[in-house]
């Protein structure tokens, strides 16, 4: 069963990677957490309706007490402030307290959530990421980042938060439906494009196989994906310089989620335009060639389709503006540079980002029109 490291001195923490993870959740939170503390789980009904007799029965045969369940409802508007209050509330009316761990169990929005619950309760306590998306498996629950949305942009509150441990359990896949499958591959892409031109290449090649969601293949693919971002979070733990790579695609993906309310696409959908209008900027400035540009896209597009969406290139480029990538007013956007290497580049304009957006949403247009 594969296991990634994340080297981060006293914080470092393992991945692990595999099937059956939730049937062996208490004997290896038994070797974490030598003193049993109470477990929180946070979750949604949806997640909960699915895993929780899997989840449960190995905990009645361990001498961990029964895990407090908290419900957070799915979707990314619920990624707010006010959802961290209620949260909040309830861990100190069920007696939460300074030794007690927090197991963050469902996608992107869990984890976000309750990692900058288990942040700031109490000035910070212990967490477990168990993510039950591809996204959140091989992307969000690795690296420590944590928050919550504001109306003026993604992710504007959290804080830097590592879990003591990730388990990534391939079964917790099974039940997934496809557009979410392929919504979080996505992020997989995005891992090749940036450091890995072996899993770009592997997941070129292998289009239909990985599709079909064989546990074998999607075991490898999660253990590629979470090696490069470990590799870089292990380098740049705080986005000091290198750890922004990983966020090629988001300037814009993140500026197609803001302005269709968080309701229109998934994630990994709207990263997924938004590395095309990337791809578009780096072709034009020449850091890749017209047809390295093109196998990138095409990659992007064999794991749609990519739905439609409504916004205009203007609105796009002003919501960039509020991008946690902006620094003492200078725009940070990722390049690749060939396959498997990227730049960090901090001269794009506003002029350059609209026309992009244009190429990008005329691409949309092209792509989803009906046929004749």
């Amino acid at each position: 069963m594969p296991t990634v490291r994340v080297q981060l001195g006293p914080a470092s923490y393992d991945v692990h990677i595999g099937p059956g993870l939730l049937g062996t959740l208490p004997q290896r939170l038994g070797k974490l957490l030598p003193k049993y503390p109470r477990l929180f789980i946070v979750t949604s009904p949806e997640i909960w309706a699915l895993w929780h007799k899997k989840f449960l029965a190995p905990f009645a045969k361990s001498k961990f007490y029964a895990p407090t369940v908290l419900f957070l409802p799915a979707g990314e508007r619920y990624k707010r402030l006010s959802s961290l209050d209620s949260l909040c509330e309830q861990l100190a009316h069920a007696g939460a307290d300074r030794d007690s761990v927090i197991i963050a169990l469902g996608g992107g929005v869990i984890g976000d959530v309750a990692g900058f619950l288990a942040a700031i309760y109490m000035r910070g306590i212990r967490y477990v990421q168990v993510p039950t998306t591809l996204l959140a498996q091989v992307d969000s629950s690795v690296g420590g980042k944590t928050g919550v949305n504001l109306a003026a942009g993604k992710n504007l509150v959290g804080s830097f938060h590592h879990p003591i441990a990730v388990f990534a359990d391939i079964d917790l896949l099974s039940t997934l439906p496809p557009v979410e499958l392929r919504s979080g591959l996505q992020e997989s892409i995005k891992a090749g494009i940036i450091r890995d031109a072996k899993l770009f290449a592997y997941l070129e090649k292998n289009v239909d196989t990985v599709l079909r969601g064989d546990s074998k293949i999607l075991a490898h693919v999660v253990t590629a994906s979470v090696s490069v971002k470990a590799d870089v979070v292990s380098r740049d733990e705080k986005e000091a310089g290198l750890r922004m790579i990983l966020n090629f695609g988001h300037t814009l993906g993140h500026a197609i989620e803001a302005a269709t309310g968080y309701k229109q696409l998934l994630h990994g959908q709207a990263i997924a335009w938004g590395s095309i209008a990337a791809l578009v900027i780096a072709a034009r400035r020449g850091t890749v060639t017209n047809a390295q540009a093109n196998r990138m896209a095409n990659l992007i597009l064999s794991y749609g389709p990519l739905p439609p969406f409504r916004a205009d290139a203007k609105k796009l480029v002003a919501l960039t503006s509020a991008d946690k990538k902006t620094r003492s007013g200078t725009r940070s956007f990722i390049l690749p540079v060939g396959i498997g290497k990227t730049k960090i580049v901090c001269d794009v304009t506003n002029a350059e980002l609209h026309s992009a957006a244009s190429a990008m949403l005329a691409m949309m247009r092209t792509l989803t029109k009906p046929s004749a």
